[in-house]
């Protein structure tokens, strides 16, 4: 049994452990009410621009466009999204399994043929293990989420496509539900289905059709102009929504932690008083043997 220091120690050394998950825990809620902020002010251009996009699809009208073109997949991007660090529970560790899935489904177009687009210190060096090397690295828009970078990351994997250097691009996140449900997602970010361009959270009966456009100049400058900023939004959504989904997990993992640390303690201040009473009654027997002889 351990001595009445040991587990005074022990239970010290559990409070201090608390005091820094109890710490984190705090950070990270208000790093998570930041990012839900982040959220709800893009939430309204990002519903008005698929509005649109919806809209103006629900009509009689025949798009063409170069990110519509479905081809033979040769050659694929896979774009991963994860934290820069880690303590948030199994966050980082999903992203990557549902990666290797990716991977393995893709597995026959041989590793020449698949670009992985890393966005987070995690991911990246789960990458470079499995033996793949990144096509660039993307932790600082990780940690603090740009839409420059977004558009910057967004406009070179569109550029890719254009030009058939990529085949078909896919997105692996966490979409943010709730502080409590964070859903891993895979979708195929191009081609880009426009019979299906409606986001996370929404449904296509958000809006009713509208047949009633006039376009001018004409209908293919309008998506020439459209679809890149749809394009360009999503990664940033995407982005937003890691984020978040990042601040939510680390929360819950350090209230859990902090929960475990207050459970730990009982456990030891119970011990301790026990161990305590023990000794203390072994003396007063000496005491009363000893007065007895």
């Amino acid at each position: 049994m351990a001595s009445l220091r040991e587990i005074k120690n022990r239970i010290a050394s559990v409070r201090s452990t608390r005091q820094i998950t109890s710490a984190m825990k705090m950070v990270a809620s208000a790093k998570l009410h930041k990012a839900q902020g982040r959220i709800e002010n893009m939430l309204p251009y990002q519903r008005k621009l698929n509005a649109i996009l919806t809209n103006f699809l629900g009509t009689d009208t025949t798009v063409e466009s170069p990110y519509t073109a479905v081809r033979q997949v040769a050659r694929v991007a896979v774009v991963a999204f994860s934290s820069n660090t880690s303590l948030c529970g199994a966050y980082n560790m999903n992203v990557v399994k549902l990666l290797e899935e990716v991977l393995e489904e893709y597995r026959s177009l041989g590793k020449d043929n698949i670009a992985i687009y890393p966005v987070g210190k995690k991911i990246e060096e789960a990458v470079r293990r499995m033996g793949y090397e990144p096509r660039g690295s993307y932790q600082q828009m990780a940690d603090k989420p740009s839409y420059e970078e977004a558009r910057s990351l967004a406009v070179e994997l569109m550029d890719s496509f254009v030009t058939g250097q990529v085949d078909r691009i896919v997105l692996v996140y966490h979409h943010f539900k709730s502080a409590g449900t964070q859903v891993l997602l895979k979708e195929n970010y191009l081609p880009i289905d426009l019979q299906q361009t409606v986001f996370p959270g929404e449904t296509s009966s958000t809006t009713a059709y509208l047949s009633d456009y006039i376009v001018e100049p004409a209908v293919d400058s309008l998506m020439a102009e459209l679809l890149p900023k749809v394009l360009c939004q999503k990664v940033y959504t995407v982005l937003l929504d890691s984020s978040a989904s990042e601040h939510a997990a680390r929360m819950m993992a350090m209230q859990t932690a902090t929960d475990n640390a207050n459970d730990l303690i009982q456990d030891l201040t119970k011990q301790y008083n026990k161990g305590r009473q023990q000794a203390i009654t072994n003396e007063l027997l000496d005491i009363i043997g000893g007065s007895m002889k």
